[in-house]
């Protein structure tokens, strides 16, 4: 088990890494403004579940081999890329009223959820983050190590889906305070698309960390 201590820091510092920003946070604030509170939320669930597979992964040993095999960084960096400016492309089709009618209710919903998942999963930099960052905090002397990452990646999903869910919600309820109507609603789009296009340009000249 881990201990209160241990614990306690380790919420410390996952705070004051969600507050920092960084990929995830322009990725929740731009769904929120763009879908609002559920969007938010979809894009929070999806990116909790990220968290749990990346402390699955760093706990099994799995994340530990790619990180050491070099040629997995730039295979993440390139595909996340892409990925990223299909999602690009997909929001400025939105926009245009191409595709207003997909990814309603639910559908929608889901969609942003896979969006937040696979987004988060081929960041190779989240891939190294929890490779060093939960060994920091599992002891030896408290159990097996790979149980501890576990347990500790569990509660970052929670602690990241409820921080996460606020902060898009926030974002969501200012922007549609601050425009109304079908022309508002294609810029909000049209901000997610630059979101996701930046993004995709930070994977591509993002330098493999020494680190790994």
């Amino acid at each position: 088990m881990i201990a209160a201590t241990t614990l306690g820091l380790f919420l410390l510092a996952v705070l004051a890494l969600l507050a920092s920003p960084g990929p995830n946070m322009a990725f929740i604030l731009a769904q929120g403004a763009a879908h609002g509170p559920r969007g938010a939320f979809a894009g929070a669930v999806g990116i909790a579940l990220a968290d749990l597979v990346l402390a699955l992964a760093a706990a099994s040993g799995v994340a530990a081999l790619m990180a050491a095999w070099a040629p997995a960084f730039d295979l993440l960096r390139w595909a996340g890329a892409a990925y990223l400016v299909w999602l690009g492309v997909q929001a400025l089709r939105a926009g245009s009223g191409t595709a207003a009618a997909q990814g309603a209710g639910p559908w929608r919903g889901l969609h942003i959820a896979r969006m937040g998942f696979f987004h988060t999963l081929m960041n190779p930099k989240a891939l190294l983050f929890f490779v060093v960052f939960l060994p920091q905090f599992a002891h030896p002397d408290r159990g097996p190590v790979g149980v501890q990452m576990v347990q500790l990646g569990a509660v970052m999903a929670v602690v990241s889906l409820a921080f996460n869910t606020s902060l898009g919600s926030a974002a969501g309820l200012v922007a549609r305070r601050m425009a109304a109507g079908e022309g508002s609603a294609r810029l909000r789009q049209r901000l997610l698309a630059s979101v996701m296009f930046g993004l995709a340009l930070r994977l591509l000249v993002m330098a493999r960390p020494a680190v790994a």
